[in-house]
């Protein structure tokens, strides 16, 4: 990798450079075009991917791919002499690995690398490593003695003894019945053992066996654990052994519980020349998720406690009855056709469901990384857990009372449209007793401590959005990601964990991810502007000097090309008191004296915040945007209301009506163009993928007339066939709440189709599946609809990686414009 001094750069600016130096030598840099922007993203340079401090605070590592190559190289920068250095095969026997822990005293970290558990000695360097498996062990964890390390296989816990290097499972689980279990009553079983003596003789001296053999094995500490029988009906999700590793939590599901039915999904390109087929993920409402249940293996007495959700507050609500009621009155044609007797089962069903605990998931290790929704404290004392309910109208945390078996309710968030997915780290100060966690309460996310029978106090506040708290080693500190400035500019911020002034620590304003160093004087933080992709700089703690920054990992063809930088806006609702922020790009010295074509780009996924001052996630389309404004184009790209950034009311005010607010929002983007740079309302186009392919299709359907043009790439265009986990928090299920997947799904607004459209999807689109776009497909033909396209393609998924079809779909887009927006009509 190319590794050039680094020069920091901000969103306002122009790069305006010609000429990059290569070697030495000025190299003239061609104008970008479609073929270049669209081609394998090498070609602007290898940014660094996971980068992570090693365990002496020495060195850094990061991945990066290989110059003209698809291989990822590990890299290892040395921070004396700033040497950055491939770590090659031989090397890594050496290196450290991602997500270091340290003992309490600071002289020893235990990390994972390649599956694998390693313990580095911090006073001489040494590395000793403590399995060599084909399984992957992972989440180390030190006792709080130091004398013992555990670490997970799945959702199988060991403790290695640091001493005698011995390694013991720290329980073993099994979903069977227990043999030795007492057998259920039986009147003819007992007049057996009543009536034989023999019978009972034997009986009795199986117990005598038994009972002796644990007694050896509890006496004898060179004996493995005996197993925990948690019967044959439950499936294990999750576990979590506390530090000390005398507590095992475990997290259970019904094994028979049916999710649903799975459609295929068809690969028609193949290496085999045949037709393959893949197995899909399973629509929304087809089968609710499994209730999930919490076991507290006491692994010294081996005993086993349930822990009943009936303390959590709010359990036995049901949030969607108001919803159901407003379903049924539209639905008058067939309440009038059910029997009296189909009513009152109805009615009893209602009833029902209402007495009963509403279902909870605890996010587990494997979805999150490790720890999910259980936190211990260093020392094993004190445990919490997040549960959410299953229809995310509620989430909790709970402290376990250990002595007691029982959940102890510390905070209730409840959100009558649904629980963010982001904004919920928790864990324990380094008092191990008080708890931290994060909370949308007010409206935006922000931090909270709250001792366990306390009140709860907030370190942050303020219409900004707060995330990825870190507590520095000493425990004084929370380091945190805002955009305390604006919206649209993030950086590191600090706060004391005793409460205090929030401090700014950096100064980027793309600041995109950070990672503290174990000393706590310095952070690795991870930055980025509009055309700089990700960078990597060291930066003191306490704000202090100059940031170091590590290099410049794009290309010297990119480094030199001429780019137009977004001008942040703020874009008048018609339709509330308040603005869309936005990113626009223009021509420089707009001819107002001439009308313009425009092009709004929506953003994907819905949730996800594009105006920033970050290298945006569609760093493609924003060299498009360049390419049209070379053509006289104005472009805008707006966060409409569902995106990221904005707090909780934004996020939700598309709560069962998606695609109206945000077209709302749209209409107003162009209205603002029109009033304000001489834009044609009769020549402005739109286009965007996945929701932004939706929202395409929801401008053209239901607002005929507004746009010439568009193009709806991979979008969704019925949202009884996405899945669950998204699907089921804005809309509820289709069970439900019909009504909202009517007025949601582009599908039921088909016939007002009368603008040009263009669709674009991969066959193999595993996210959004193929057939939401030939479903569409065959609705347009029955309306007898004759301006729409589709391009397929089969190498693809939802994320293109293919730069031939990258290509091939933005020729066809800039053609879709050309001839619908170029010239009036």
């Amino acid at each position: 990798m190319i590794r050039r001094p680094f020069t920091v750069f901000i969103a306002s600016l122009v790069f305006v450079s010609s000429l990059a130096q290569a070697d030495g030598a000025a190299v003239a840099v061609p104008s970008p075009t479609l073929e270049t922007i669209m081609a394998d993203p090498a070609w602007i340079g290898s940014p660094p991917q996971n980068p992570f401090w090693s365990v002496d605070g020495k060195a850094v590592y990061y991945s990066a791919r290989r110059k003209d190559s698809a291989l990822v190289d590990l890299h290892r920068v040395d921070l004396a002499d700033g040497k950055d250095s491939v770590v090659d095969g031989a090397a890594m026997a050496a290196s450290d690995g991602t997500d270091a822990v340290y003992d309490l005293a600071g002289t020893r970290a235990a990390f994972a690398r390649n599956g694998d558990i390693f313990v580095r000695d911090l006073r001489n360097g040494a590395l000793t490593q403590v399995t060599r498996t084909p399984e992957r062990e992972s989440a180390p964890q030190f006792s709080a003695d130091g004398r013992r390390l555990s670490f997970r296989a799945g959702n199988d816990w060991f403790v290695h003894d640091l001493a005698s290097h011995v390694t013991a499972p720290a329980a073993v689980l099994k979903s069977e019945k227990d043999p030795d279990a007492k057998p259920a009553d039986d009147d003819l079983r007992d007049f057996q053992l009543r009536t034989f003596s023999t019978l009972a003789r034997l009986k009795d001296e199986k117990e005598a066996r038994r009972t002796h053999a644990e007694e050896l094995r509890r006496a004898d500490p060179t004996r493995a654990a005996a197993p925990f029988f948690l019967g044959e009906e439950v499936k294990v999700l999750d576990t979590e052994l506390s530090p000390d590793a005398r507590f095992l939590l475990v997290v259970t599901m019904a094994k028979k519980h049916d999710e649903g039915r799975h459609g295929e999904l068809t690969r028609y390109v193949t290496e085999s020349g045949y037709e393959e087929f893949e197995k899909e993920r399973v629509r929304v409402g087809r089968n609710a998720p499994a209730p999930q249940s919490l076991q507290l293996l006491d692994l010294v007495a081996h005993k086993a406690y349930p822990l009943a959700l009936d303390a959590l507050p709010g359990i036995h609500d049901d949030p969607l009855k108001s919803v159901r009621e407003e379903n049924a009155r539209q639905d008058q044609a067939k309440a009038a056709g059910k029997s009296a007797a189909e009513k009152s089962d109805a009615r009893t069903k209602d009833k029902a469901d209402a007495a009963k605990p509403r279902g909870v998931r605890i996010v587990s290790s494997a979805e999150d990384g490790g720890g999910g929704g259980i936190a211990w404290s260093r020392d094993g004392q004190a445990l919490a857990i997040q549960l959410r309910a299953i229809d995310n109208k509620d989430r909790w945390i709970a402290t376990v009372d250990l002595a007691a078996h029982r959940l102890v309710p510390q905070h209730r968030l409840t959100d009558p449209a649904w629980i963010n997915w982001n904004f919920n780290e928790f864990g324990f100060l380094d008092d191990n007793r008080t708890l931290w966690y994060e909370s949308e309460e007010t409206g935006y996310a922000h931090l909270y401590t709250k001792a366990a029978n306390g009140k709860a106090s907030a370190l942050t506040g303020g219409r900004f959005e707060v995330s990825r708290p870190q507590l520095s080693t000493d425990g004084r500190w929370f380091y945190l990601r805002a955009n305390a400035e604006a919206p649209y500019a993030y950086d590191v911020y600090r706060v004391p964990a005793s409460g205090g002034k929030l401090e700014r620590v950096t100064h980027y304003k793309g600041m995109q991810d950070f990672a503290l160093s174990h000393d706590g004087r310095q952070l690795l933080v991870t930055h980025s502007a509009s055309y700089v992709p990700a960078q990597l700089a060291i930066v003191e703690a306490d704000g202090s000097g100059s940031p170091r920054e590590l290099g410049d990992t794009r290309s010297a063809a990119f480094a030199g090309m001429t780019w137009l930088a977004p001008e942040i806006v703020e874009v008048p609702s018609t339709h509330f008191k308040g603005v869309i922020f936005a990113k626009l790009y223009k021509p420089a010295g707009t001819d107002k004296s001439a009308k313009h074509p425009a092009v709004i780009f929506v953003h994907g996924a819905g949730y996800l915040q594009n105006v920033h001052l970050q290298y945006p996630a569609y760093f493609r389309e924003q060299m498009f945007h360049n390419l049209l404004v070379q053509k006289g184009y104005v472009v805008i790209d707006m966060d409409y209301r569902g995106s990221e950034g904005y707090g909780r009311e934004w996020r939700t005010a598309i709560y069962r009506q998606m695609g109206h607010p945000e077209l709302e929002d749209l209409l107003d983007g162009k209205k603002y163009l029109v009033d304000h740079y001489n834009v044609d309302p009769k020549r402005v186009g739109i286009y965007g993928g996945s929701y932004g392919g939706f929202m395409t299709l929801m401008a053209l359907f239901r607002a005929p007339g507004e746009f010439a043009a568009g193009a709806a790439l991979r979008p969704v265009t019925d949202w009884m066939q996405y899945n669950h986990e998204y699907t089921s928090n804005i809309l509820n299920t289709p069970q439900d709440d019909p009504i909202a997947y009517k007025r949601s799904s582009p599908i039921e607004f088909a016939a007002g189709l009368r603008d040009p459209l263009l669709i674009c999807h991969g066959v193999i689109d595993d996210n959004v599946l193929f057939e939401d776009s030939m479903r569409l497909y065959w609705r347009l033909i029955e309306l007898h609809k004759d301006n729409f396209t589709i391009s397929p393609y089969p190498l693809d998924r939802h994320g293109f990686t293919n730069a031939d079809a990258w290509l091939d779909e933005y020729k066809r887009i800039d053609k879709l414009f050309e001839t619908n927006l170029e010239s009036a009509h």
